[in-house]
């Protein structure tokens, strides 16, 4: 899967986040680094959702933009 992330140079390194995933968010000192530990962070992120669907009927809806 192919998510858009959000990259901003911070005075600490970049700081990155995803706007599909609210609250997904990670940092590092470099953009490599920071693009590592995003990858990391929406696994993680997946994951938990995933434990928190688990026992429940979920479907899929189509939206028209």
């Amino acid at each position: 899967m192919k998510y858009k992330i959000a990259l901003h140079r911070t005075d600490a390194g970049y700081a990155v986040s995803v706007p599909g995933l609210p609250g997904c968010w990670s940092q590092g000192e470099t953009e490599a680094e920071a693009l590592a530990n995003i990858q990391d962070a929406i696994q993680v992120y997946l994951a938990a959702r995933d434990e928190l669907l688990r026992g429940a009927e979920v479907r899929e809806v189509e939206v028209s933009s």
